[in-house]
């Protein structure tokens, strides 16, 4: 309700009196379902009411911003309640209520009172009010406002007449204006007043065969009251006729009481309105409940057809052409009556067709409505061609967006559609297009569900989908299928160092060149990060297979430009095939992952199969490895720092940098448990140069914040021992984190360094050069002398854990022990033990004249933050045994 002042305004209320009492409801829905059933928006508490008894729906006034409601027995899916409406006593399955009107759901346990009350102040809307309030209001008041005009009013006068109330009034018909007749029971017209001849002028030539008097001997007969009335229509109007049996004189006398022709017409459209109401009620009813959208809209279209007694509904969908591209429409639904539409309304082009017009007005928002011969020749003969007399059509939108129309038509007869009639299509052409838009959104859903936001390739999710659906295909048709697992090479290092932006504009392009290499049929999936899945189904020969990966490797040769840089990747590829070692999804994938990580192994750049040999591994350890070379990415790896202390005095002169994996899943991975791993896989080569610049970096912001400069001792695999560009590495690293080379030792093992004493001395050489400290760890294990390594430029020398663990078990071991402490001093190098628990081995260790020691003793290996609070105490000058004490180190 809208326009003017609030106090100007109807307000509808329902006055409720049920089991539970008395409640006042202010109706200000579209919409109200009545029923026992507690989801109803007006709960009605008696068993005698169906589960949903009625509906209530708001009803628009023509020519006025005001609007009633109407009272409608059953459901939304349109069943009739069990018990009835009454309104004023009277049965009804539809009523347009007015002021003070009483609705009985059923039986008098349950009623109703509706009021339409104007002039309501303001204070009374502001707060709840009790129904002893609006009743007193009512009362002064006097009387309500009925939004509705009376169509009928009824002259008491003939409630209740009586028989000698009719003959007082035939005493003188001649006067009456309301044609009077008599009949003998044989059909024999014995009179006629001056009203009946003027009103029906051939009644005496047809006789009993005139509508006034046809089937009333047999109707007196069969009747056992002596009086009663019916209806009977003359022509186009309707009447209503009372009849009277004077069986004294064997007469029947009949009196037209009035016509009811606009009344007739005036339920007759109360009734059309009741069935498109009803209409929109299932409509809506169909698009809340039936999850498939065109069973739905198949439904609403012949809910309104049926309505309207259309011979057609249609639902027009507009979309580019698909040759020219310009905006055309297609018929997606019909619903007939008899005979479908001619072929050729697909496709079709508005200006080609001559439509035109039509495009212009629904466009705008408008409805077209009218007689087909009225219309412009060239619509008239498309229309005509499929037996269209009259048409209605309404626009389909989504907001601003039109696309498409919805239609009615009648093949039979050449009428004007009534504006109860286009207003349900609108109300209809609203019901589909949130359909719609429902449907558009469930589908954007499922798209994001299904596929990487990124590169608009299917994800892992669909991808799976696609595999389990080419087995059995494969299967069936006795063909092999093949997955393909695919990796970027080194992608982390053009998203590290240009940015993740520029890194996801290159998988967007890697993602094109992909696509573009593949069959038709084939499926690529972003699997995460820069990993590709493809599925090549169908598969015949091997050559099939071996030409998609060579093509895949060609496309990534050619140079990227991207914001005004030359970008370069690889891939290495993966490839599973259907087979008995590989005969399911889950086995496939899998096997495709490892020939990848063996493509990795080969240098990259490269693809591989799948064979027997790269399975042997177990899956625990697939499965870590594949973790391994995720763990940079992903920040898993820190390091722990064990400081090395100087006997004579307890003070700490440095740090051994030691590796630890916090896995995600695992915790704390030890690294006796992957460093091997990374060693077989090559991944120890930027797991050990990350170590590196992570050990000086931390060095560096200890001494940048005050704390004492001590040495940081980090580890060389053997692997990255012989890296070509180790010294290079190692001189950048240095450079990139202003660490000076003295606070830095590196160490190798004794194995290590035996295995090619040449080329050791020539790296050896050019670090000690370079400033760097080196250091032989892990000493006393390679079994080899101290005289092989006097050429190599060492100056620290690390007793083996294991010899100290033996040192009060053994006497030998001290024995050995001793002669490496003093052959070592006569060489001129440090030495330290490893390993140190006990107080008493380090009362030996000193009684010999080690230099350094490490071990649980002092300190476990510590995390970063502790190790820093170890520093800051030192920093204080408290002994050792002091910083200790108070620094007691869970840490590993």
């Amino acid at each position: 309700m809208s326009g003017g002042n609030q106090q100007d305004r109807i307000h509808h209320f329902l006055l409720v009196q049920d089991q539970q009492g008395k409640r006042n409801i202010l109706l200000q829905d579209t919409t109200y379902s009545l029923g026992r059933d507690s989801r109803n928006a007006i709960v009605l508490h008696s068993r005698s009411v169906s589960r949903q008894h009625a509906i209530l729906l708001r009803v628009p006034l023509t020519d006025s911003d005001q609007y009633g409601f109407r009272v409608i027995d059953g459901s939304f899916k349109g069943k009739r309640s069990t018990n009835g409406v009454y309104v004023n006593g009277n049965k009804c399955f539809s009523h347009n209520l007015q002021h003070g009107d009483v609705i009985e759901f059923g039986n008098n346990h349950v009623k109703a009172r509706y009021y339409a009350v104007a002039n309501l102040p303001e204070e009374m809307l502001a707060n709840p009010f009790e129904m002893e309030n609006i009743s007193e209001f009512l009362f002064e008041q006097g009387s309500g406002a009925n939004p509705f005009e009376t169509l009928i009013v009824e002259d008491e006068s003939l409630e209740g007449a009586s028989e000698v109330a009719l003959a007082r009034l035939a005493s003188f018909p001649e006067l009456i204006p309301n044609p009077i007749i008599e009949m003998d029971v044989e059909g024999n017209i014995t009179y006629l007043n001056p009203a009946a001849t003027l009103k029906f002028p051939n009644l005496r030539q047809a006789g009993k065969d005139h509508p006034i008097l046809s089937g009333l001997s047999k109707v007196v007969k069969s009747n056992r009251e002596s009086s009663f009335v019916r209806e009977v229509q003359v022509g186009t109007e309707v009447f209503e006729q009372s009849i009277h049996y004077l069986l004294e004189s064997d007469l029947i006398r009949t009196f037209i009481t009035g016509d009811i022709t606009e009344k007739k017409k005036a339920e007759a459209e109360l009734q059309q309105r009741d069935r498109l109401l009803q209409a929109v009620a299932e409509s809506a009813n169909y698009f809340l409940t039936e999850m498939n959208y065109e069973t739905a809209v198949h439904q609403a279209l012949a809910s309104v057809g049926e309505a309207a007694i259309a011979d057609r509904a249609y639902l027009f969908e507009n979309h580019p052409h698909p040759v020219t591209g310009e905006i055309a429409m297609s018929m997606r639904y019909e619903w007939t009556q008899g005979q479908t539409s001619q072929p050729g309304w697909q496709n079709q082009v508005y200006q080609t067709m001559g439509l035109g017009r039509w495009y212009d007005v629904l466009t705008n928002g408008h409805s077209i409505n009218g007689i087909v011969s009225s219309f412009p020749e060239v619509e008239r003969e498309l229309l005509e061609r499929d037996g269209i007399k009259s048409l209605l059509l309404v626009p389909l939108r989504i907001e601003e967006e039109f696309w498409g129309f919805l239609g009615l038509a009648d093949c039979t007869q050449a009428r004007l559609w009534s504006s109860h009639e286009e207003s349900t299509l609108l109300t209809m052409a609203a019901s589909i297009s949130g359909a719609r838009q429902r449907q558009q959104v469930e589908a954007m859903i499922r798209y994001q569900a299904l596929h990487d936001m990124l590169t608009g390739l299917p994800n892992r999710i669909l991808f799976n989908e696609q595999l389990h659906k080419a087995l059995p295909n494969a299967t069936r048709n006795g063909e092999s299928l093949a997955v393909m697992f695919l990796d970027l090479d080194r992608f982390k290092t053009i998203n590290d160092t240009l940015g993740h932006t520029l890194g996801d504009q290159l998988l967007q392009g890697v993602s094109h060149r992909l696509k573009e290499c593949l069959r038709a049929g084939d499926t690529i999936a972003r699997w995460g990060g820069d990993e590709f899945t493809i599925l090549i189904p169908r598969v015949s020969h091997l050559d099939e297979v071996i030409q998609v990966a060579r093509r895949i490797l060609q496309s990534l040769e050619t140079t990227f430009y991207l914001d005004g840089n030359e970008l370069y990747v690889s891939a290495s590829l993966g490839i599973a095939l259907l087979d008995e070692y590989s005969p399911d999804a889950e086995t496939l994938i899998q096997h495709a992952d490892a020939a990848l990580y063996h493509a990795k192994d080969e240098g990259r750049n490269n693809y591989q199969f799948y064979t027997t040999s790269l399975g042997s591994k177990a899956p625990e350890l697939l499965s870590l490895e594949k973790s391994l070379r995720h763990a940079i990415e992903r920040d898993e790896f820190i390091l722990y720092y064990q400081p090395r202390i100087s006997i004579a005095d307890r003070k700490i002169i440095g740090v051994e940098a030691l590796l630890r994996w916090q896995h995600p899943e695992m915790g704390l991975v030890a690294p006796n448990i992957f460093i091997s791993l990374a060693e077989e896989t090559g991944l120890i080569i930027p797991i050990g140069e990350w170590a590196l610049r992570t050990a000086c970096k931390q060095n560096k912001a200890w001494q940048d914040a005050g704390m004492p400069y001590i040495t940081m001792a980090v580890n060389l695999s053997p692997k990255q021992f012989r890296q070509p560009n180790l010294v290079e590495t190692v001189a950048k690293i240095l450079t990139e984190t202003g660490l000076e080379p003295r606070y830095l030792e590196l160490e190798i093992t004794e194995t290590t360094a035996i295995e090619d004493l040449e080329f050791t001395q020539k790296i050896l050489q050019e670090l000690e050069l370079m400033g760097v400290s080196l250091a032989i760890d892990d000493f006393g294990t390679g079994h080899s002398s101290l005289s092989r390594l006097q050429f190599l430029p060492l100056h620290n020398l690390k007793i083996d854990a294991s010899f100290i663990h033996n040192l009060t078990k053994d006497d030998k071991v001290a024995h050995i022990i001793k002669a490496i402490v003093t052959l070592g001093q006569s060489l001129g190098l440090r030495l330290t033990a490893e390993g140190v628990e006990k107080e008493e081995e380090l009362e030996f260790l000193q009684s010999i004249n080690c230099e350094d020691v490490q071990g649980f003793l002092f300190y476990r290996p510590l995390s970063p933050e502790h190790a820093t609070n170890i520093l800051k105490l030192k920093a204080e000058e408290l002994p050792v045994e002091k910083i200790s004490q108070m620094c007691a180190s869970p840490d590993i």
